[in-house]
């Protein structure tokens, strides 16, 4: 072996693992594909919802757009809930905000307000903790609360669930779900 590859093997392989451990996975066909993201104009990681999105505003959806969705994906899942309910110092409760399901894969992002008439065809919508669907911004009762906007690739097209919970679409999505990607939004009233 020439004294080249034997000097640059190492860095080419610590490399290909720092691909592969830092936003890089394989797909089925063993090539490398960018993990999925998922991002707001209104509003960066960890950052403050504006009020326009939430109870104390105009409560529309805010825009949402995603990359890196795998090859084999059927269907996309978004889910939008508050680990933090009543209370961030005593949780006691996770409250759902907006739940979708089967949005197809090609679409790569939902603009603010979004209506149920305006979703991509074949989207089918749960049951927010409201008990309706559509998107229901943040009205925390105390305190600051964060907001988990969650993103899901499935292997398949789950078949109509009707108008199904959070805990019922997990568990159609159990064992479907290819990769995942999540923004996370904080709100406090009055702030």
């Amino acid at each position: 072996m020439s004294f080249w590859l034997k000097r640059w093997r190492w860095p080419l392989f610590f490399g290909v693992c720092v691909a592969a451990n830092f936003g890089c996975a394989k797909n089925a066909t063993n090539q490398l594909e960018v993990a999925m993201t998922l991002t707001s104009a209104a509003f960066g990681p960890n950052g403050k919802i504006p009020a326009l999105y939430t109870g104390e505003g105009r409560d529309l959806s805010p825009p949402l757009a995603w990359t890196g969705v795998p090859a084999a994906a059927k269907s996309l899942v978004l889910i939008v809930d508050d680990p933090d309910a009543p209370d961030p110092r005593a949780p006691k409760m996770t409250w759902v905000h907006w739940v979708l399901y089967n949005l197809p894969p090609g679409t790569v992002s939902l603009p603010q307000a979004v209506k149920s008439s305006d979703l991509p065809a074949g989207t089918l919508e749960g049951l927010n903790d409201w008990k309706r669907t559509g998107y229901g911004g943040p009205m925390p009762p105390v305190g600051r609360h964060r907001y988990f906007h969650t993103l899901y690739a499935l292997d398949a097209v789950l078949s109509d669930l009707g108008i199904p919970t959070k805990a019922k679409l997990e568990k159609a999505m159990a064992g479907h779900i290819l990769a995942k990607a999540e923004l996370v939004g904080t709100y406090e009233r009055g702030k």
